[in-house]
């Protein structure tokens, strides 16, 4: 089995030495990625990376993907080489790689390793801020050969995160909870992409300042908290709220679902979900009171 995946990761190899411009880029970790030509073919080990390879311009050169990359549409027909729990470095290798593009918190030190032994060239992707998003869709573009493409695609983005941002500058603050599961909770602090979309829309998130970009915290810090806005994916997780009557996002009837995708996928549709984020505090401005600066 070895002996095969290796002779597979050759024939990958000789592929990509039919050189033509040399790219190269930066990734995420501040590696440098060589390829000796644009990358015809590509493994995307996370969904986000499919949402930021077709917004690059590259959605034809992706040959295989992971379990729910399903945006853009055309992305839910690529071949699967793995999923949540891992991937198949087997099928992986068996679609003739030039270029893999993976998730930094969703692949182990082991597949690492094994994917550099095999001289498989790794991008290493982790979008954390709002605007990594146009930064990395612009350097996949390059090592795809589709540099005009990202480099549009880019600059809208860019230019819809500044227009949002302007817009709700200056708007009343309102103390902000935004859970990420039910059990255990876990929430977002300032340094993720979620908790800049709701500094960005005029939001305090009351968990902010805390180190992790998504720590655990418990149901009594929440209630310590008291946000006056509560944010999540799916209508039970704050349901499960209603008890604690004097809560002020409840007492206010400022809970609010957010559409996952958009929000908790740091692909190029980010900035939809900024604007999902910034309506839905809007809204609790409304109920709360308050209007803009």
């Amino acid at each position: 089995m070895r002996r095969s995946i290796r002779g597979l990761a050759a024939c990958a190899a000789l592929a990509a030495g039919a050189a033509h411009a040399t790219v190269a880029v930066h990734d995420a970790t501040g590696r440098t990625v060589t390829l000796a030509h644009p990358a015809a073919r590509i493994v995307a080990l996370s969904p986000h990376a499919v949402e930021l390879l077709y917004a690059a311009g590259a959605g034809a050169r992706v040959v295989a993907a992971v379990d729910y990359s399903d945006f853009p549409p055309e992305a839910a027909r690529l071949p699967r080489v793995g999923g949540v729990m891992g991937f198949s470095l087997e099928a992986l290798v068996r679609q003739r790689p030039e270029l893999v593009v993976a998730w930094r918190d969703g692949l182990g030190v082991r597949d690492e390793a094994r994917l550099r032994a095999l001289g498989i060239p790794l991008y290493i992707s982790r979008p954390l801020k709002l605007d990594d998003v146009a930064a990395e869709i612009a350097a996949l573009g390059r090592l795809a050969g589709s540099a005009a493409t990202a480099d549009a695609a880019a600059a809208r983005y860019r230019a819809r995160l500044a227009g949002l941002r302007q817009r709700y500058a200056g708007r009343a603050p309102v103390s902000v909870f935004y859970q990420v599961s039910a059990a255990p909770i876990f929430t977002v602090s300032d340094t993720s992409f979620v908790g800049q979309m709701v500094e960005s829309c005029g939001g305090r998130n009351v968990f902010g300042k805390l180190p992790l970009p998504a720590p655990q915290v418990s149901v009594e810090t929440v209630l310590v908290a008291r946000p006056q806005v509560m944010l999540a994916n799916d209508a039970a997780t704050l349901a499960a709220w209603s008890r604690w009557k004097t809560l002020p996002a409840v007492a206010a009837g400022t809970r609010y679902v957010l559409p996952g995708d958009l929000v908790g996928r740091p692909g190029p549709r980010l900035v939809d979900g900024m604007g999902a984020v910034c309506a839905a505090l809007e809204k609790a401005r409304g109920r709360l009171g308050l209007t803009p600066r």
